[in-house]
């Protein structure tokens, strides 16, 4: 439930990007709806509520929703001040990036893998597969950013698709490929009878 609210500010931008800009009034105030500077308003305004939305549910915001939520409102702003999309056209790129980083980063500071501590509880995998798995990650996010970067700049009228959909397809078929190659990892539950 929490990953599907977490998707509806990119729903909005999309939706708002595809909109023709035309002004509407609102409340007496003129406000031009669609195109890319309004998605990204939207965007804004949207992820501020959402991740507000789960800090006030959770008491708290996981690390990589943090980062999300510090590069839109940053990549965002400087895109409606300076009125360049170009600077929005980044933020993918640079979000995958850093939380490669954080991988990387991770191998130097902990024991446990980011992988393990997150999936410990449903995988029992020895200490090299964990750190293969991360590695997977960090390629995917370096992969991701690049792939984002290259369509944002090289086809600029499918980017905003591109961010939206394709993102996520990758993120949705590496995940599932993740899980088909760990299947025979996976703990066995004890209330769960074994075959012989």
């Amino acid at each position: 439930m929490k990953q599907f609210t977490e998707i509806i500010p990119l729903l909005l931008f999309f939706i708002t990007w595809k909109i023709t800009p035309h002004p509407i009034e609102i409340a007496g105030i003129t406000y031009n709806l669609g195109g890319i500077f309004s998605a990204t308003q939207i965007l804004i305004a949207s992820c501020l509520i959402t991740y507000g939305f789960i800090f006030i549910k959770e008491k708290r915001l996981e690390r990589s929703q943090l980062i999300s939520l510090v590069a839109i409102c940053l990549f965002g702003s400087f895109t409606l001040y300076f009125h360049d999309e170009a600077i929005l056209k980044w933020k993918a790129p640079v979000v995958n990036w850093i939380f490669a980083l954080v991988y990387i980063v991770n191998f130097f500071v902990n024991d446990k893998t980011i992988s393990e501590r997150l999936l410990d509880q449903a995988f029992d995998m020895p200490a090299v597969m964990w750190r293969k798995l991360d590695i997977a990650w960090i390629v995917f996010f370096i992969f991701v950013g690049c792939s984002n970067l290259y369509v944002a700049f090289t086809y600029p009228e499918h980017w905003v698709t591109f961010k939206v959909f394709g993102s996520l397809g990758l993120t949705f078929a590496f995940i599932a490929a993740q899980f088909y190659v760990l299947r025979k990892h996976l703990k066995i539950s004890e209330e769960t009878p074994q075959q012989e």
